[in-house]
């Protein structure tokens, strides 16, 4: 089976314009969410969020961006980082032979922005005012469409849709493809970009989202008492896979490996997790399986992780449960304390952190858990960051999301040094 191996790493977030920011914001325990600064906000019983550190229009032409959701804005931006990160070129430039390069792109809503902008357009001014770019604009393929174009990929464009394991689901998907031979490299993630009234409203008719408004630094606090849902972020984040031998004949540097990935279905309830767990355990245990690793390899988790009073806890149960007693050698983390949840995209920025934390044997941060829950059954990384061992390493990212979906990717730093 095809080592598949992380060549290039890239993302906006609400704690950094690019991956370094964001990274080095994380190990020093920021908080990227900050009060809406909309009047909208007055109106909603939630008032905080995490936007990206970023202006799009300081990254993507003016005119070219009036043609783009902010959903595929920030995806383009991700991935251009990533894909520079691997050493490689744009334009006329670009060297990899497009019938072997394809994008796994996800995302969990697409272009909301547009949709719901031109539907006010076609409300207050009319059919003839809506933009002809309205339906490539909010469709929830056009990132990965608009990313397949900037790279020249002609191998395939994927779209996963799977609420916030899409860009995990991504992953999988691009490390399927190279496996199958249908592409040498992949440019695969996620985007959101969802910080608008509307689901905002919808998320707190649910009781979803955290209402910490006086404080929101400190909303977001996966595994405390105090926690009371989660904070919706926005963000990209994209890696560069290929296959090592892609990557050996090109000389490109190596972050770590995919060793592989896990996907399940609770079959339990739309937007409730099955309350034992299994289907997240199933999930990771699958992952271990198409890896080859065992649960003693693994030294970290990082969590799905959200802030919600039930997924918390089942989710720490269902570590537990997959991991059995080597469980009480993992350092999970939750870097959702800090970003806030950026639905489709959260699983490869978790991914990425979880790459960095092998490389630089440094586990980020869970802040705002001042009080754990009793019984909790994992070793999280609380308020400080805290160090892996030396040697191959290897970790767990779990992402899961509305509809019953859990996907688990497996990580090792083994390939840095080949």
């Amino acid at each position: 089976m095809k080592d598949i191996v992380i060549t290039g790493m890239g993302a906006t977030t609400p704690l950094g314009g690019d991956l370094a920011s964001t990274w080095q914001a994380m190990l020093a325990g920021e908080s990227g969410i900050v009060r809406i600064p909309e009047e909208w906000a007055d109106e909603i019983a939630v008032k905080i969020a995490g936007y990206v550190k970023v202006d799009p229009s300081e990254k993507i032409d003016r005119v070219k961006a009036r043609r783009l959701d902010r959903n595929t804005q920030l995806a383009l931006i991700a991935a251009e980082e990533a894909w520079l990160d691997a050493g490689l070129a744009l334009g006329e430039d670009n060297p990899v032979d497009p019938e072997r390069l394809a994008v796994c792109l996800g995302t969990g809503i697409g272009g909301l922005h547009t949709l719901l902008g031109n539907w006010d357009v076609y409300k207050e001014k009319g059919a003839r005012r809506v933009t002809p770019f309205t339906i490539p604009m909010l469709m929830a393929n056009a990132s990965a469409a608009n990313v397949g174009l900037m790279v020249n990929a002609a191998a395939a464009v994927h779209a996963p849709v799977s609420a916030c394991a899409s860009s995990n689901e991504a992953l999988a998907l691009a490390v399927d493809q190279i496996r199958l031979g249908r592409a040498d490299i992949i440019v695969a993630g996620g985007t959101e970009a969802t910080i608008h009234p509307l689901p905002i409203a919808a998320f707190a008719q649910m009781q979803a989202l955290s209402r910490r408004n006086d404080d929101p630094t400190a909303a977001s606090r996966p595994w405390d008492k105090g926690r009371d849902g989660f904070v919706l972020s926005e963000g990209s984040a994209v890696l560069v896979l290929e296959s090592l031998e892609h990557a050996q004949a090109r000389g490109a540097k190596i972050y770590g490996t995919i060793a592989g990935a896990g996907v399940s279905d609770d079959n339990h309830d739309i937007v409730q997790p099955e309350p034992n767990g299994n289907g997240q355990s199933a999930a990771m245990l699958k992952a271990l399986r198409e890896s080859g690793l065992s649960a003693s390899d693994i030294v970290h988790v990082n969590a799905h992780g959200t802030s919600t009073p039930q997924g918390d806890m089942t989710e720490a149960g269902s570590i537990r449960r997959a991991l059995g007693a080597a469980a009480d050698r993992v350092v999970v983390t939750s870097t959702k304390s800090m970003t806030g949840h950026l639905l489709g995209a959260a699983g490869a920025l978790e991914t990425v952190a979880t790459v960095l934390a092998l490389k630089e044997r440094l586990v980020p941060p869970t802040i705002n858990l001042v009080d754990p829950e009793e019984g909790l059954g994992i070793d999280v990384a609380a308020n400080e960051p805290r160090p892996l061992p030396e040697g191959d390493l290897a970790a767990l990212n779990n992402s899961f999301g509305f509809g019953g979906h859990n996907v688990a990717v497996a990580l090792t730093n083994a390939n840095i040094n080949r």
